[in-house]
């Protein structure tokens, strides 16, 4: 049983080399460190080393969808892409919409080992839009759940909204909105605009999400409540979302790698591994996408991943589903989309990949990344390595990926979640490796 391990020569954030000791599940000492007897080594020359990795937006599928993930499937994948911890959504059957269900989706979590799951609560009764979920029963339940989200529907009906709101602002919870009008979307299978005419598929335009983004700021100023607006697609939702910044509103929000990286322009061939929700946008959304999140009017990353079985997206695409898997390709986008265009630094990057999402979604035992006594959570990437990107890299359940056939940068090395090493050398270590007693 490993209780011991000596990370050494890693490239610290803002500083030089450093050997980091976790023992016991924390972060015991850091400088320059001789190993003790028993202990393992992890050489971390040319290696980054980051806080272990935080995504505010993660499809698990479980329960009810398990031909497409897992939570042990989606906490694998989570490990191999350097994230330590997960916010589970509440689009799973049943929905996540009482205690007993976020309940088992955490209780799952802290059976697997690989990553923290925390569940998101449906902000309405089986997502239908109608009616307010058991919110408070979540919040005080077992999962101590903080965020709610209807994410793949929008709360569409504005006094529902304000409702949501006005009771989540009672025990500083948030709410993270799904930003889609549904009667300007009906049908739409691309963004809208020259290119969804020409392909004959309906369209998708930004007002659809702008219009609600800019009604729910107003309404989380009026009662005094947090809103989250998640996977922020278009140049004018950036607009609306620096505005109520500026104006004082407690509004934080979220952009996926794949709208960093991609574009409307991969439509063309109609393949459907490229079908997202939101969809990818104009040239010129994505680099206001990568302006916001390099000036902090956008707060986080967050991956969205979206697994679906092979027959879900092998097939025409206006019968595909939307979504992408993107755990283990997410920090590889980022490094190549906003570090490697000189637009984010390491830090940045532990800012918008840990400890803002922890922050938002109120995960405890990040607020202090590799201080001394601090859970061990700890990512090591070599940002130098470099690979033509497949579905053998990928270690969950589905293999809707994007990125087949593109060279990213980095690569994940390492992954510690509270002192247990869950990725050695580039590869998840054997289940059987993880003992109990060391989860955290």
């Amino acid at each position: 049983m490993v209780t011991s391990i000596l990370v050494r020569a890693a490239s610290m954030l803002g500083g030089g080399r450093e050997d980091l000791r976790i023992r016991d599940g924390e972060i015991a000492s850091r400088g320059s460190l001789t190993p003790e007897r028993g202990e393992t080594v992890i050489d971390a020359d040319g290696l980054v080393a980051l806080p272990g990795l935080v995504d505010l937006h993660t499809h698990l599928r479980e329960p009810g969808f398990e031909a497409s993930e897992t939570v042990l499937t989606g906490t694998r994948a989570a490990a191999a892409g350097g994230f330590t911890a997960v916010h589970a959504m509440a689009n799973t059957s049943p929905v996540a919409d009482t205690a007993g269900v976020v309940e088992q989706v955490a209780r799952l979590g802290e059976e697997q080992g690989y990553a923290t799951v925390r569940p998101i609560g449906a902000v309405t009764v089986g997502l239908a839009g109608e009616r307010l979920a058991e919110i408070g029963a979540m919040a005080r339940s077992r999962a101590a759940v903080r965020v709610f989200s209807d994410d793949g529907l929008c709360v569409a009906d504005p006094l529902l909204m304000r409702r949501a709101l006005e009771y989540v602002a009672t025990f500083g919870g948030v709410i993270a909105q799904h930003a889609q009008e549904p009667r300007l979307t009906e049908g739409a299978q691309m963004n809208e605009g020259a290119l969804s005419g020409e392909l004959g598929l309906a369209g998708w335009p930004a007002v659809a999400e702008e219009a609600i983004i800019a009604r729910d700021v107003l309404l989380a100023e009026h009662v005094g409540a947090r809103l989250h607006v998640c996977h922020v697609s278009t140049a004018g939702s950036v607009d609306i979302v620096r505005w109520a910044k500026a104006r004082g509103i407690a509004v934080t929000a979220e952009v996926t790698p794949h709208h960093l990286l991609l574009t409307e322009e991969l439509a063309r061939g109609y393949d459907a591994r490229f079908k997202v929700n939101p969809p990818l946008r104009r040239d010129e959304d994505v680099h206001a996408l990568r302006a916001a999140l390099a000036d902090g009017t956008i707060d986080i990353v967050a991956t969205d991943h979206a697994p679906h079985p092979s027959e879900a997206k092998e097939c025409a695409w206006a019968e595909a589903a939307f979504g992408m898997v993107g755990l283990e390709s997410a920090l590889s986008v980022v490094q190549h989309t906003m570090i490697d265009s000189g637009m984010l630094d390491w830090a940045d990057i532990a800012r918008v990949l840990s400890e803002a999402p922890a922050s938002i979604g109120q995960l405890e035992g990040y607020d202090a990344p590799l201080a001394i006594g601090a859970p061990a959570h700890l990512t090591l990437v070599d940002p130098a390595a470099t690979r033509t990107w497949s579905t053998t890299d990928l270690r969950g359940r589905s293999s809707n990926t994007p990125y087949t056939g593109r060279e990213l940068p980095g690569r994940v090395m390492a992954t510690i979640h509270a002192g247990t090493i869950t990725v050695s050398e580039g590869d998840l270590v054997d289940p059987a490796v993880l003992d109990t007693t060391e989860r955290g």
